[in-house]
């Protein structure tokens, strides 16, 4: 077989998660050293957490603001912007010229967050065979957590000796190159000959949902918003709050990040793998919610106790469910959108995610700066996983009701 006929294979998958991965790449390195940036730029909690919102703020912003201009580009040009913005963002950071650079970057890594899941998933409809979308949507979908991994654990041990500026130009080079490599890549792996439709015969059977697309859309938007907002406010503060609460050293403080995104890989994996087999989302999104509320619980515990265990089993928790919410909301839109839409809805749903995103951080930052501390924190984190639950429930019997 030659090239220009390539089956999709590894090499196409490995870009795929690589695309979800490299924009939040930014984010989680500064997340992991984020003792070291506070006091290295002599800001408060909140300015950092600001990081966050201006990042997830400009990702919704993109997301709700280019989905229609990504369904009318070539998905080659869609993956050079999104490796372009995520090397520009992290080729800023490096520059050593204070906060207000460091805000840019964050808001350039942002922007770069606005396409990914549109493209991906038009990538695997129109260039994977149906057999494998469900499960490749759960494998991409963990590039997330692959890159919190790496950000996790490599840019405090690159801090430890290039600093963290050093550290942020080592991942604009990474992203530089894998975006090459994307390319090049894709080029090779044509469209479908006899493309199918997004939600064919035999995968409505399997459906989530028997709603509109526009009810459908409108759910998983407004599910990712209120999810997201405890994840972040999770992530983003949780090597902090093993630093400071739980008096871990910087690295130490960075694997809980790096164990949650280990867990939140095989999770996505996995519920990808149930998804294909046709296990209804609001199911699983109830299941998911359920699970974030007791690692919620588990932070709580841990700081009222000074326990490590409660700690790392709260952080197993979050990995196995609310880093894996994301992967739930593709594959279900995947089920039941058409491909020549996908941008624009995968941009709704993904805006409503990264609404979240926004919000979580700046208040659990203006929590834990209160004399609350991070106890109020834990404690709203966990109302909002109850909120999650409830939601859950409510979309459990509205499909039984409708079927």
């Amino acid at each position: 077989m030659s090239q220009s006929t390539a089956r999709p294979g590894m090499g196409l998958l490995s870009i795929l998660l690589a695309a979800v991965g490299i924009a939040p790449l930014l984010n989680y390195g500064l997340s992991a050293t984020s003792d070291l940036i506070i006091n290295d730029l002599g800001i408060s909690e909140t300015q950092f957490g600001l990081l966050a919102t201006v990042c997830f703020g400009c990702a919704a912003l993109g997301n709700a603001a280019f989905g229609t201009f990504a369904d009318r580009q070539p998905d080659t040009r869609l993956l050079l912007i999104v490796f372009g913005l995520a090397a520009a963002a992290m080729g800023i950071a490096a520059i050593p010229a204070g906060y207000v650079v460091l805000l840019v970057a964050a808001g350039i890594s942002g922007f770069a967050q606005s396409f990914p899941n549109g493209v991906t998933n038009r990538i695997l409809a129109q260039r994977v065979p149906p057999e494998k979308r469900i499960g490749w949507t759960g494998v991409k979908q963990s590039g997330v957590q692959v890159s919190q991994l790496i950000g996790s654990v490599g840019f405090p041990l690159l801090a430890a000796v290039i600093g963290w500026h050093g550290a942020s130009l080592v991942g604009a080079v990474l992203a530089a190159i894998v975006g090459v490599l994307a390319v090049r890549v894709l080029a090779v792996v044509p469209l479908l000959q006899v493309p199918k439709p997004a939600a064919p015969r035999s995968s409505q059977s399997t459906s989530t949902d028997s709603s509109s697309p526009r009810f459908i859309i409108f759910a998983l938007t407004l599910f990712g918003f209120v999810n997201g907002i405890g994840v972040q406010a999770t992530n983003f503060y949780l090597p902090l709050f093993a630093v400071r609460e739980l008096d871990f050293s910087l690295v130490a403080g960075g694997m809980t990040a790096a164990v949650a995104g280990v867990v939140g890989v095989s999770a996505r994996v996995g519920w990808g793998r149930m998804m294909s087999r046709g296990v209804a989302a609001p199911k699983l999104l109830l299941l998911l919610a359920a699970l974030a509320a007791l690692g919620g619980c588990g932070f709580l515990l841990a700081q009222q106790t000074h326990s490590t265990a409660a700690l790392w089993l709260a952080v197993l928790l979050h990995g196995a469910s609310a880093l894996g919410v994301s992967v739930v909301l593709m594959a279900a839109l995947l089920r039941s959108i058409p491909v020549s839409r996908m941008g624009s809805a995968s941009g709704i749903v993904s805006a409503g995610q990264f609404g979240g995103f926004t919000v979580g951080p700046l208040l659990m930052g203006l929590l834990i700066s209160s004399p609350g501390g991070f106890t109020a924190g834990w404690i709203t984190v966990i109302g909002i996983y109850l909120c999650c639950t409830a939601l859950g429930l409510f979309l459990v019997f509205r499909r039984r009701t409708r079927s």
